[in-house]
């Protein structure tokens, strides 16, 4: 497909789509995460992974929201390439930040499967992490088990479905979107 057929698609599938959480739901429970790390992570001085790129805009939100010092870092790795299934994990770009004898804390937005979470948390236990936490804007309710069982800190839940908005994309579109919308069966 072209940009414009893409462009096209992507504007069906939001007009067809379930809004699931709303924005006013997406900013409480980022409130409610914010607290939480706070009360867990506030005298640690954590660094913060924040895997691209769906996780910028939840990672983005929540710096705003957590008042102690911390430090940022991002990561690249991918399982998607403008589809809407997983494929082999393609890792882009690695931490580049000292991990060694560092509490870090990877902010994404969602734990689906979990190959991803689980690939990240092992590559920063190989890089020697003195403690790893785990935080999700999403917790997808999958029927089937995850190779990542559940984060340390997780927003909202949603049923198993293919979702978008507040970072997470269809085909690359919506990650703008100020809610949190499922494609429509």
């Amino acid at each position: 497909m072209n940009p414009e057929q893409l462009k096209q698609e992507a504007e069906q599938v939001l007009a067809n789509a379930d809004l699931l959480h709303t924005h006013a739901e997406v900013e409480a429970a980022l409130d409610n995460m914010a607290k939480d790390i706070s009360g867990k992570l506030h005298d640690k001085n954590p660094l913060l992974l924040c895997p691209m790129l769906g996780a910028v805009v939840i990672t983005g939100k929540l710096l705003t929201r957590l008042k102690f010092p911390l430090q940022l870092e991002y990561i690249h790795a991918t399982r998607y390439r403008g589809t809407t299934s997983g494929g082999q994990l393609e890792w882009l770009r690695m931490p580049q930040a000292r991990i060694r004898d560092r509490t870090v804390l990877i902010v994404d937005d969602i734990l689906d499967e979990g190959i991803t979470l689980k690939a990240i948390t092992d590559a920063c236990r190989e890089a020697g992490a003195s403690a790893i936490y785990t935080a999700v804007l999403v917790d997808k309710q999958l029927r089937k088990p995850k190779q990542f069982p559940r984060a340390d800190f997780t927003g909202l839940t949603i049923p198993d479905r293919y979702v978008f908005g507040y970072g997470m994309d269809y085909k690359e579109y919506w990650r703008n979107c100020d809610g949190i919308y499922a494609v429509h069966e």
